[in-house]
């Protein structure tokens, strides 16, 4: 018999159905018969290979349940078969791609598997096998849970290979042969948990990594063009390809970033924004002291629970999970280095090795991405900070004149839009005077600026009534914002003004060679300014007690207009510990390094180091940090200036501590006559004929005073206003001797 009126049955046995062919009887079909045609009563048409067995009944076919249920059989339904004879020329398969998934749902394995093997045992068990697009398979490889295999795409194999044409446009057929050298593909069904790896599988549909309606001119951030770029470049540019091609390459993605930097540069602000550019899951944003809590083992679930979700999706997806954002503010305050933290408990060591778990532990996963923001990257533990944890550490400092202009225009672009900004305002200018603001600042100072340009149309009487004309007249002018660079926002990292001013509140008197001293300290000012020379320099001033070093170097330090100017002073560290001291010293240092140019001004090294003759005694931390600061230069692209000041050259020098100094700059005390008149004539505290009479004493001795010990003097003279310019003149030549800078000749 070939062909006719047959009927259906259920396949004899499982290892029959695993074949995926129509089992028929020996005495059906003779042996050249490969493949046959069935014809159902809704007139549709399927193509089967066939296989003989005698456990099949002559007159019937027996079907797997998968293919009863493509052609919508039941059991003893009537179909019309017939031989069919495929055209080895037109159907033969030069690919063809298989649609793959676990046969059963509920019973599923994280397990994966390999196309490269998948394809040849496919061939194996279906050589010379008819295939039909869309067709349904049951397909067992190795010892793993059993697949359902859809044939998705077939092309025709192509035998004229000198046809440029058939290489271009390969030809699509709805029913074609297995041979051996077919290509087969393999791609995972849309929703499967199944795992695919190896080469034979297809270029999954990658979804796109960057939202379509992501813009980075509207993301907000302004000033860190060059920091976003690195993140982009390290962190997302293997995840904007297909896994198949990080695959190949062998390489892990970036799972973790670290953003560090002073206060209010926009660590924050980027990391948010980072979360919403990328067609990810919603990031989880936790503050890091949130995570502890006091109950043991709480503070590790609350980790495990940031992770809960990727693990599940990792899982279920394997590489085409979607990525997982955490964002850790302040993290810092959860990741300490262990075993520095005080107390027994060890909570925060615990913590910090479940993050380290979840990151990079054994069962690593790949579809996440930490994102830590710090201001004390020095406290983070360092296992923290290798690869394959939190590994691009980008630093978000305060920005340049161009990253403030940037700043300033996205603040003040709705005013812009609304007419609300006055011609007379130059961004660039603003940006010029706001000296090491940081973004947080700036916005600060367009408030400040606003509530300067809304205060005029506010009328302060028994009420608070606002000008009727007020949306139509109000614009923000050059003067607003200059009134609150000037007077209501200030930078954290800016100049100590009010401390220098305390040193120089007489301003500078001009005696003899001081004005070549102030030449020559302004020379090294300019020196430490410019783009050519070593981005450190130290400058120590050494005089005896009075002459005017800490005068000096506090007027050097503030005509030095550095945008960050810190005076270090012995002073405001009264009754500190060493390592206190050290720590302080070294944090200015830190905050230093974040400014482009820095000036330190570090008065009376002798005392910061709690020098005393007696014994004598100083304080080696202090010595240590201090020459080991002074010895260091900053980070590329920052210049330091250090100004210190010393009335012991010598102790100095018996320290080691002189040779971290670039140049030493001598005060002498006044000696000259004509140097004491000059101070006279300027301190104003005597009458031109009082200054005569006491330059007439003068000149019967001599004279070696220091020039704040002179102004002191003087300033006795102010409360001797009214009494007689003899007795003035007398009482003043008496105070001299009686401090011994005077002596008269014999």
């Amino acid at each position: 018999m070939y062909g006719g009126m047959m009927r259906a049955s259920k396949c004899p046995n499982e290892e029959l159905s695993l074949t995926n062919c129509v089992i028929v009887n020996d005495n059906d079909f003779s042996n050249k018969v490969k493949h046959i045609q069935i014809t159902v009563d809704n007139g549709r048409q399927f193509i089967y290979t066939i296989r003989h067995n005698h456990q099949v009944k002559q007159g019937y076919l027996g079907f797997n349940v998968i293919q009863r249920k493509q052609a919508l059989l039941s059991l003893d339904q009537e179909i019309r078969v017939e031989p069919y004879v495929p055209d080895s020329q037109r159907q033969s398969v030069g690919t063809i791609v298989l649609e793959a998934d676990f046969l059963q749902k509920k019973n599923t394995t994280t397990d994966p598997y390999n196309t490269d093997q998948m394809a040849m045992s496919f061939k194996e068990q279906f050589a010379r096998h008819g295939f039909t697009a869309g067709q349904p398979l049951v397909f067992k490889f190795q010892d793993k849970k059993t697949l359902s295999i859809t044939i998705k795409e077939i092309e025709a194999a192509q035998f004229d290979t000198s046809s440029e044409k058939a290489k271009k446009d390969p030809v699509k057929i709805e029913f074609g042969v297995l041979q051996a050298n077919s290509q087969i593909v393999f791609e995972k069904s849309e929703g499967s948990m199944l795992i695919l790896t190896g080469k034979a599988k297809a270029r999954s549909a990658h979804t796109s990594l960057f939202s379509a309606d992501w813009n980075f001119q509207k993301m907000g951030i302004g000033g860190l063009d060059e920091q976003f770029v690195q993140i982009l470049r390290r962190a997302f540019a293997s995840r904007v390809f297909p896994p198949e091609i990080v695959e190949a390459l062998g390489i892990k993605h970036v799972k973790g970033i670290l953003l560090y930097g002073p206060p209010g540069t926009g660590k924050t602000l980027m990391a948010r924004q980072i979360g919403k550019m990328l067609n990810a899951k919603d990031p989880k944003i936790v503050n890091g002291p949130e995570i502890l809590d006091k109950y043991v083992g709480e503070s590790e679930a609350n980790v495990r629970r940031l992770f809960g979700d990727a693990e599940e999706e990792e899982k279920r997806m394997g590489p085409n999970s979607q990525l997982h954002i955490i964002i850790f503010d302040e993290i810092d305050a959860i990741c300490k280095a262990r075993g520095t933290a005080a107390g027994s408990t060890g909570v925060n060591d615990t913590v910090v090795n479940q993050l380290l778990s979840k990151i990079d532990g054994v069962e690593q996963l790949n579809n996440i991405l930490v994102i830590g923001m710090t201001n004390r990257k020095d406290m983070i533990d360092d296992a923290l900070l290798r690869p394959g944890r939190l590994e691009i550490q980008v630093e978000i400092s305060l920005p340049d004149e161009k990253g403030r202009y940037d700043i300033l225009k996205i603040k003040t672009c709705k005013m812009k839009e609304n007419n609300k900004l006055d011609d007379d305002v130059d961004l660039r200018e603003i940006a010029a005077l706001a000296k090491n603001f940081s973004g947080a600042e700036i916005e600060g100072l367009v408030k400040a600026a606003s509530s300067s340009a809304l205060k005029r149309y506010l009328h302060l009487g028994n009420k608070i009534e606002v000008d009727p004309d007020a949306i139509d007249k109000l614009r923000l002018t050059r003067d607003d914002f200059i009134y609150s660079l000037e007077n209501d926002v200030k930078p954290s990292l800016g100049s100590s003004d009010e401390a220098l001013d305390k040193f120089i509140e007489r301003g500078i008197i001009n005696w003899g060679g001081t004005r070549d001293l102030m030449e020559k300290g302004m020379m090294f000012v300019k020196q430490a300014r410019s783009p050519e020379t070593s981005n450190r320099l130290c400058l120590l001033l050494e005089g005896a007690p009075t002459s005017g070093t800490s005068a000096l170097a506090a007027y050097l330090a503030k005509n030095s207009e550095f945008p960050f100017t810190k005076v270090i002073n012995s002073r405001e560290m009264v009754g500190f510990s060493e390592s206190s001291k050290c720590q302080r010293i070294s944090r200015i240092f830190d905050d230093a390094y974040r400014s482009e140019l820095s000036c330190i001004f570090m008065n009376d090294l002798e005392h910061l180091m709690g020098y005393s003759p007696i014994g004598p005694r100083y304080q080696s931390l202090v010595l240590d940090a201090m020459y080991s600061l002074l010895s260091s230069s900053p980070p590329d692209g920052r210049k330091i200036l250090v100004i210190c000041t010393s009335k012991r050259r010598s102790v100095l020098e018996e320290l080691g501590l002189l040779s971290a100094f670039t140049a030493v700059i001598r005060l002498p005390y006044i000696t000259y006559h004509q140097d004491v008149k000059l101070v006279l004539d300027e301190s104003q505290a005597l009458s031109s004929e009082e200054i005569d009479a006491v330059m007439k004493d003068l000149k019967n001795g001599k004279i070696f005073v220091g020039v704040k010990k002179l102004l002191g003097l003087l300033d006795s003279m102010r409360v001797m206003k009214g009494v007689d310019s003899r007795k003035r003149v007398a009482a003043f030549i008496n105070l001299l001797e009686d401090e011994g800078v005077f002596t008269r000749e014999q």
